[in-house]
């Protein structure tokens, strides 16, 4: 049987992470895996008896997430998951695209015969989950191919950076998913830029990478369509997203 979000978590923290850490971590990876749905609410005393904590820890976690701009706070009127803000989508594609060109064309100079190996077992097993029809390892693939081009490219902490600012963008991805043709779509893609690697042609893989990138926000007014309430459509988008 499934864990439900806020079922109790007993245990203590793994050695090195404080109890808000590892609260902070299990909300993240809720949000960002919508396992907790935007603008659904966040009950403080819930999660705190789920993970078998005083609700200090779970108060600095949400104050961590909110900063991050996954969960707002509102006064006197409850917390709540934040919604997907298109503004920051789009800001944050564009700098997602221009760090990981950077990191596949380290890649093509850099990446050693195991390593370009490596990368295509990766994306095997993303072809795997895909014919499975398994969207969380799809996803878990996905995130792998990417931090692997990084550290081929001698460039792990880039990848930390992309990590960082991508949270709005893996929600939207997670919404993608179920598309008819999507995986099949993110597969050739990743192929490509494979492929650029392998023949260590550096124009080709970041035009490849470049294209994968700015492709996730072509189908976004369908997706908004099918997920409204997922969505805020703030002043700073709405002339690109909405108009």
């Amino acid at each position: 049987m499934a864990m439900s979000q806020d079922e109790p978590r007993w245990g203590r923290a793994p050695r090195g992470r404080t109890a808000a850490e590892e609260v902070y971590l299990a909300l993240r990876d809720d949000i960002v895996s919508l396992a907790r749905k935007p603008g659904s609410q966040v009950n403080e005393k819930a999660i705190a008896l789920a993970h078998g904590v005083s609700r200090t820890p779970v108060r600095e976690a949400i104050l961590r997430l909110a900063g991050e701009g996954l969960i707002d706070v509102v006064s006197k009127a409850g917390t709540y998951v934040s919604r997907i803000r298109l503004s920051a989508l789009a800001e944050t594609i564009v700098v997602r695209k221009a760090l990981e060109e950077v990191t596949v064309r380290a890649a093509v100079a850099n990446a050693t015969t195991s390593q370009i190996i490596g990368l295509r077992a990766i994306l095997t097993r993303q072809i795997e989950a895909a014919a499975a029809g398994d969207q969380s390892a799809f996803h878990a693939a996905d995130e792998a191919f990417h931090e692997a081009i990084a550290r081929a490219g001698g460039f792990p902490g880039i990848w930390t950076l992309v990590q960082n600012v991508k949270l709005q963008v893996d929600r939207y991805r997670r919404l993608t998913l179920p598309q008819p043709g999507r995986m099949a779509l993110v597969i050739g893609e990743h192929t490509a830029v494979l492929d650029a690697i392998e023949a260590r042609a550096a124009d080709a893989a970041a035009e490849a990478m470049g294209r994968h990138i700015a492709g996730l926000d072509v189908n976004l007014a369908e997706i908004r369509r099918i997920n409204p309430d997922h969505f805020e459509e703030d002043a700073a988008a709405i002339e690109r997203f909405v108009a």
